[in-house]
């Protein structure tokens, strides 16, 4: 199995990491991966490992680290990941980074970069409490009511599902995100930051600065 391009998204909920990486993954053909994506699938499958996530999601707390590596070290093993693979929301804490750090070592790859995206706790807010989602596991697409809503009201552009408002996307709930975040990020962020592959954006959401134009600066950055 072999990687050509290790890529992780870091930034606090509501950054845009999701969008980004998603446009990444399509100008650079690897596969996005994002933890939030694998840990609802297992909430959808319920059990007791899908009923813990939920409560954890819910409460807007972190999923454990040795649950976090385990699933997705799982999904790390898959096929589609042999040409490379960008990482959305894993890891979040120095454990976890560490851990993958070890993991790819045995297999002789390492992270190439890790993409930081900052933006206000205010803008975060704000963003995260107008997002609406498609359900649609095959499609994701995310929107805004404000500045990228849907063509039809409540309606996904690309394939017709009703969009939905996630449990987790209120201002309580995002309150705790951040504090959890902020927490545990000055860490990580250094983490990367000490091996010179940290490479940060600052998100304005009131700009002209969109997620294509920062898809596309990270790309330029990594062709130097």
């Amino acid at each position: 199995m072999i990687f050509l391009m290790i890529i992780i998204m870091l930034g606090a909920p509501g950054t845009g990491k999701g969008t980004v990486g998603k446009l990444l993954s399509e100008k650079l053909g690897i596969v996005h991966i994002s933890s939030g994506e694998i840990f609802r699938s297992y909430v959808k499958k319920q059990g007791e490992m899908g009923k813990e996530i939920e409560r954890y999601i819910l409460e807007g707390k972190l999923v454990p680290d040795a649950l976090a590596i385990q699933l997705v070290e799982k999904r790390l093993c898959e096929k589609d990941v042999e040409k490379g693979v960008i990482l959305d929301g894993y890891p979040r804490t120095v454990k976890q980074a560490i851990e993958l750090d070890e993991l790819l070592a045995k297999q002789n790859k390492k992270v190439e970069i890790a993409v930081n995206l900052s933006l206000s706790d205010n803008d975060i807010i704000e963003r995260i409490t107008k997002r609406r989602t498609c359900p649609n596991p095959e499609c994701r697409e995310i929107y805004n009511i404000e500045f990228k809503p849907p063509k039809v009201s409540g309606i996904c552009d690309k394939c017709g599902t009703k969009l939905i408002q996630r449990e987790d996307d209120n201002e309580e709930t995002l309150k705790n995100r951040l504090k959890t975040y902020h927490e545990i990020s000055e860490g990580l962020i250094n983490f990367y930051k000490n091996k010179d592959i940290l490479y940060t954006v600052k998100v304005n959401i009131h700009s002209e600065n969109t997620s294509q134009d920062i898809a596309e600066e990270i790309e330029e950055y990594l062709e130097k």
